[in-house]
């Protein structure tokens, strides 16, 4: 008797749609982190972000796809992290998702179709719908799941953003 499929589980992408890919784009809280913003007493925030997603990026940048990061929230640490990792396109203060990556994607030249979005809540889910590839860490709200076409294995915050820089680079045979 065959297994049931998970219900995040979603059909595979040809490694041509991975190739396609020349933007990647995506939020930050629970994507790039597992969530959690820490505040310390002073009002300091502090979040964590995975150094292998880090390589993974930066890994794109140097392959010539654009990465953006589209925020709901300010953050200096979201600002800090960015700085580090050399990425050019960051928005924050946005909650419409969609509107913000459809303008950085008419700014770039970059058709949907050629456009990886990456979020994990409600506010993401026209986003994600919109792309070509629409991605959403297993532990996402259901409107993201239910938009997306691949759920990584990692998890968001532990390699999530990773495993999607490794598939837009097989396909592209790197």
């Amino acid at each position: 008797m065959p297994k049931p499929k998970s219900a995040t589980r979603k059909p595979s992408i040809r490694q041509a749609d991975w190739a396609a890919i020349r933007l990647f784009a995506m939020d930050v809280d629970g994507v790039l982190t597992d969530g959690t913003v820490s505040i310390s007493s002073d009002g300091s925030e502090s979040k964590r972000f995975s150094v292998l997603d880090g390589m993974g990026l930066t890994r794109l940048h140097q392959a010539g796809v654009a990465v953006a990061w589209i925020s709901g929230r300010l953050s200096a640490a979201t600002t800090l992290r960015a700085t580090e990792l050399r990425i050019v396109h960051v928005v924050q203060g946005r909650t419409d998702k969609l509107v913000a990556l459809q303008e950085l994607a008419h700014r770039l030249g970059v058709p949907a179709r050629q456009v990886c979005y990456m979020g994990d809540d409600d506010i993401d889910a026209p986003a994600i719908a919109w792309s070509g590839i629409g991605v959403a860490p297993a532990q996402s709200m259901p409107a993201a799941l239910k938009s997306a076409r691949y759920v990584p294995a990692r998890p968001a915050g532990g390699g999530a953003v990773r495993e999607i820089c490794e598939h837009i680079l097989a396909g592209r045979g790197q």
